[in-house]
């Protein structure tokens, strides 16, 4: 580790007066910037921490809406979701609990890991990403590795899901990480079905708008048999080929349905 000056504001105004500064890095649950700063690949100046701010925590149904705040504990969306039983079931397998128990929701969306899961549930239920100073549509907020719409010094402070009729989500685990190799997070809603994928593409999460349609006009694991991707643009590496990678979407996409079913 290097020498940094760390700061833990009690409220969003001075946080974001923190990140004006130069050089500073907003940290929430700290499991992916931590190991970062410890090899190196990133050595702010200031760390601002996001911990001890009351107003970006905490989970709230209204309706068929949940809302959960961006400082929110993945062990807390687990234990407090449960209008939306998909996503708590997510939560409850991110990682294990030392993760779960510090990891948090705004992090992980703001890292926005190729292999991360909450990436694929936002993106499957339309979610909106609410920060300082504006609200980001699901589709219009991932951008690829690692990249999102967020700016300079911007910080999630909410999540808003639409809670669909069905949903589910199935991720085939890399052992030792607890990251998905494949995840497939499904979700129908009247107007259709939504269908995302993370872990498997080298641009991060995205959605399979070929099995959307099929199962919009018939919401069975039968409609997406024989549905595949291309292995073009999929993650190869020591734990599982292209090709691999390409199979298990339609595997989990199809124990999603079944499952959600």
């Amino acid at each position: 580790m290097y020498e940094f000056e760390f700061v833990k504001p009690s409220s969003l105004a001075d946080a974001v007066t923190a990140l004006g500064g130069d050089e500073a890095q907003a940290l929430g649950g700290g499991q992916t910037l931590i190991p970062t700063l410890k090899q190196r690949l990133a050595m702010p100046a200031t760390l601002v921490s996001l911990a001890g701010i009351a107003e970006i925590k905490g989970v709230s149904a209204e309706g068929d809406t949940l809302r959960i705040g961006g400082g929110t504990t993945h062990a807390t969306v687990a234990a407090e979701a449960g209008a939306y039983p998909a996503l708590a079931e997510l939560a409850s397998h991110i990682g294990d609990p030392a993760v779960r128990n510090r990891g948090t929701i705004g992090g992980s969306l703001a890292n926005n890991d190729p292999a991360a899961c909450y990436p694929a549930a936002a993106l499957a239920s339309g979610a909106t990403i609410v920060t300082n100073t504006r609200e980001i549509a699901a589709d219009d907020y991932f951008q690829g590795l690692f990249t999102t719409a967020l700016e300079e010094g911007e910080i999630i402070t909410a999540v808003t899901f639409p809670i669909p009729q069905a949903a589910n989500y199935q991720k085939f685990v890399q052992p030792a990480s607890r990251f998905a190799m494949v995840g497939v997070f499904v979700a129908r809603f009247a107007d259709g079905v939504r269908v995302a994928v993370t872990g498997a593409s080298e641009d991060g999460v995205f959605r399979w708008s070929e099995a959307e349609a099929a199962l919009s006009a018939d919401f069975s694991a039968g409609a997406v048999e024989g549905l595949t991707v291309a292995a073009d643009g999929m993650i190869g590496d020591i734990h599982g080929s292209k090709e691999y990678r390409a199979h298990l979407v339609g595997v989990m996409t199809r124990r999603a349905v079944t499952a959600a079913a």
